[in-house]
Order: structure tokens, then C-alpha cells, then sequence
């Protein structure tokens, strides 16, 4: 969209964890505003409109009629903590979300690199969405003192996750409107 840009590639307009989208780890999109990602983007055409605001919440609407049923479904990214996701930035601020966001990442890049088998990308991002940040980093911890990789070490990882997230009542699979 013309005139759509955005400084923070790493945490988006409306509250999605960029830094932990497929779309963004595959470098098919830098985040919204940052090129050619999701300029179409209603929340973009919005900030625009309404002179350029770098977050949603800066506007005196939010939440507005654009996060009506936001959290329910999923796209390429979990929708489930947009709006709580946006409440932690607002409270701790962009530098220590941004911490938190690149831990997250650094987890998230390490259970692709040492655990996956092909299968699991997509548990494991839902993972570095949604569990606790302290949760990950003790499952990675959990899974590099085993020190072993490929196949098993991905059954163990998805073993540890689904298990974490099942303790704390958190789906792991993304939830597709009407499905």
C-alpha cells in the first residue's frame, strides 16, 4: 500500500508477533510496512487513514470493529494473544518486548535447526507464539542436555511442547475459520 511503512518489522501495527510468522522465518514477508508484505492489510489502510500511527492501540478506537472475532481464527500466525500480546508491549514497552520477542526466535530457530524432522515447523511456531517465554527456553535447555538430534530429538521436542501447552490448557494447532 502507498505510503504504508513501518520502522518495527518485528512486532505488527495490530499486535501479531512478526519476528514468529512463517511468512517473516521463510523471507517471504519482512513484516507489515517493511515491503512487500501484507500491504492490503485493513489495520494498514487504517494507520494510513488515520495519519500513520505506528501501533493500533495509539488510535482512540482501539479496539476497534477490525479485532471483532480477531483472536478466534488464525492465518499464517496464531491470532490467539494478538490483543494480550499488544497489552505486554504496552506495558513492559518496545525494548523489552523486542527481548522477549528475539528469545522467543532464538528458541523458535533452535527447535528448527537441532529438533525438527521435517513435520514440526508449524508446532513449533505455534510454541514460540504461545507458551510462557520461561517454558520454552526450559524445554530447550531440557532437549540440548540430551544432546541429540533429527527424528527422535523431534518427537521428544513435540512430546515436551504438546505436554507443556496441554498443562496449561493451550492449543498447539492453528484454527481455520469453519474448520
Amino acid at each position: 500500500m502507498k505510503g504504508f511503512v513501518r520502522e518495527d518489522l518485528r512486532f505488527s501495527l495490530c499486535g501479531l508477533n512478526c519476528l514468529l510468522c512463517p511468512m517473516n522465518l521463510g523471507g517471504y514477508c519482512p513484516g507489515c510496512g517493511g515491503g512487500a508484505g501484507n500491504q492490503g492489510c485493513a489495520h494498514a489502510r487504517c494507520s494510513v487513514k488515520k495519519g500513520g500511527l505506528s501501533y493500533c492501540w495509539q488510535c482512540g478506537d482501539y479496539p476497534c470493529a477490525l479485532y471483532e472475532g480477531a483472536e478466534a481464527y488464525d492465518s499464517f500466525i496464531s491470532h490467539a494473544r494478538q490483543l494480550t500480546d499488544t497489552g505486554r508491549f504496552m506495558e513492559i514497552g518496545a525494548a523489552a518486548y523486542h527481548d522477549e520477542l528475539t528469545r522467543r526466535r532464538a528458541v523458535l530457530d533452535g527447535l528448527l535447526a537441532r529438533h525438527n524432522d521435517g513435520r514440526r515447523k508449524t508446532l513449533f511456531l505455534q510454541a514460540a507464539n504461545l507458551l510462557p517465554l520461561k517454558t520454552l527456553e526450559d524445554i530447550i535447555k531440557r532437549l540440548d542436555a540430551n544432546g541429540a538430534g533429527g527424528p527422535p530429538a523431534a518427537q521428544t521436542a513435540a512430546d515436551l511442547l504438546l505436554s507443556a501447552a496441554g498443562a496449561l490448557g493451550i492449543s498447539l494447532k492453528l484454527r481455520k475459520k469453519g474448520g
